[in-house]
Order: structure tokens, then C-alpha cells, then sequence
């Protein structure tokens, strides 16, 4: 792999990071998202000890990850 690549592959991962977090700022806005995350989280609370797991966000994030890297993947392959 040369440097062009490489410095292609890193311009392309922070600008997705960085709209994934626009996407964060936004989402906490929105009433629909925050709620959708935040029902479907498993709570386990025992005395001094809690869990959470956030089950929807965790799929809802797989989901987007995956098409986001289908794009740069199609994209690095012209």
C-alpha cells in the first residue's frame, strides 16, 4: 500500500468520524432517536453494582457502520 492510498483511507475515516459525531450532537435533539436509544437499554441494577446495555444502539450502529463501509470500500475500489 502506498502513502497516497493510505493518506486516502485516513482523510476518509476522519471525515467519517467526524459526521458520525455531528450525527451524536443531533441525534440527542431529536426526540424520536433519544428515546429509541434509550428504551431499548437492559438495566441490571444490584446493589452497588449496574450494567447497562444498550441493545438498539448497538444494532442501530452495526447497521450504519456497515453501509458507510460499503461506500468507502466501492469508493477505494474505482
Amino acid at each position: 500500500m502506498d502513502l497516497d492510498s493510505m493518506g486516502r483511507i485516513l482523510l476518509l475515516l476522519g471525515i467519517g468520524v467526524a459526521i458520525f459525531g455531528a450525527l451524536l450532537m443531533v441525534a440527542n435533539r431529536v426526540p424520536f432517536l433519544s428515546q429509541l436509544f434509550n428504551s431499548g437499554t437492559i438495566r441490571i441494577e444490584t446493589g452497588s453494582v449496574s450494567c447497562f446495555v444498550p441493545i438498539v444502539a448497538m444494532i442501530v450502529l452495526s447497521v450504519l457502520f456497515t453501509i458507510i463501509a460499503n461506500i468507502v470500500i466501492r469508493f477505494l475500489n474505482r
